[in-house]
């Protein structure tokens, strides 16, 4: 993927230097989790490429209220924003850039919605953040309370280990998975989502809608690379290849059989790794952000098995 020539985004937020990585809340997370892609599987807490759990499934309160219990002790101290002059973090302020200025163009001609940017912050280990304490076990994640992303730049070394092999397009589709959900709350689906949660009669329910909003970001990260590519002809040969390999490692259903020999359905919060290719390949050959409906399709929270 071609990226070096291109701008650096002035919106971000680089703590990995911090010690003890600001204020937070601690989140026990059950043993055995996988890092990035962990499920919830049985009172398992985990993050993976998305939302934090709490918000979307249990954390109805921020939806009314637009707070959350965690925010008065887990916001850092707010911080002057730096350009990273190391080349991974050049790499997240390039990629930030490109979907600001991608978002900035389509999203007022598709959806009639202004954009605006939303920070990202990098860290080391843990770090504070407005949804609670971000650590590196969760993996990057959106947080609507202060609309900053979070990321352990760690998480780039086990996605090359672990999840499908990396490489910068791969990346890339995780950074902008995660934008995908900032587009979701400027568009106000986030708060919809965590609405119809609060009344979900049972987790079942609740999983389900996570998945579709999952889902959309997936499809919405393809939406961004297909506009990229037209714009800056950024992407090369075997990019989406590395990039369908990714969403592939990372599907529900792959996670919970390499981890627990079994596929429970019910509890997925992401999608199964064919659902997350689906998604991803619609939004690359689209380019429309209408194409990304997950709410209106019926199979997208199908098992995928």
């Amino acid at each position: 993927m071609r990226w070096d020539d291109f701008r650096q985004s002035e919106n971000i937020e680089d703590r990995r230097g911090d010690e003890g990585g600001g204020g937070g809340f601690g989140l026990p997370i059950g043993g055995g989790g996988l890092g990035i892609g962990t499920i919830i599987v049985l009172g398992i807490l985990g993050y993976a490429l998305g939302i934090d759990p709490r918000l979307l499934i249990s954390g109805a309160e921020m939806a009314t209220s637009g707070r959350s219990q965690y925010s008065e002790q887990a916001r850092p101290t707010p911080r002057q924003q730096t350009a990273p002059t190391d080349q991974t973090g050049k790499f997240v302020a390039t990629m930030v850039a490109m979907n600001e200025d991608v978002w900035s163009e389509i999203l007022p001609q598709q959806k009639g919605t202004r954009f605006k940017p939303a920070p990202l912050v990098m860290f080391s280990g843990q770090t504070g953040s407005a949804c609670g304490r971000a650590q590196s076990a969760m993996g990057p994640f959106y947080c609507p309370l202060d609309s900053k992303i979070y990321l352990d730049t760690s998480f780039f070394d086990d996605m090359r280990r672990r999840f499908g092999g990396g490489g910068d397009f791969a990346y890339a589709y995780v950074i902008s998975h995660e934008m995908g959900h900032h587009i979701e709350n400027l568009i106000g689906v986030l708060p919809r989502v965590q609405r119809a949660q609060q009344q979900a009669g049972s987790q079942a329910q609740a999983n389900a809608l996570s998945v579709r909003v999952e889902l959309m970001a997936d499809c919405f990260a393809g939406v961004w690379a297909h506009h990229a590519d037209r714009k800056w002809r950024v992407l090369e040969q075997g990019d989406v290849e590395r990039a369908i390999a990714t969403a592939t490692a990372i599907g529900d259903d792959r996670l919970q059989r390499a981890s627990r020999g079994q596929v429970v359905p019910d509890s997925f919060t992401h999608g199964s790794s064919a659902q997350r290719v689906q998604w991803l390949q619609r939004g690359l050959k689209s380019g429309q952000m209408d194409s990304c409906n997950t709410f209106a399709n019926s199979n997208s929270t199908a098992s995928g098995r």
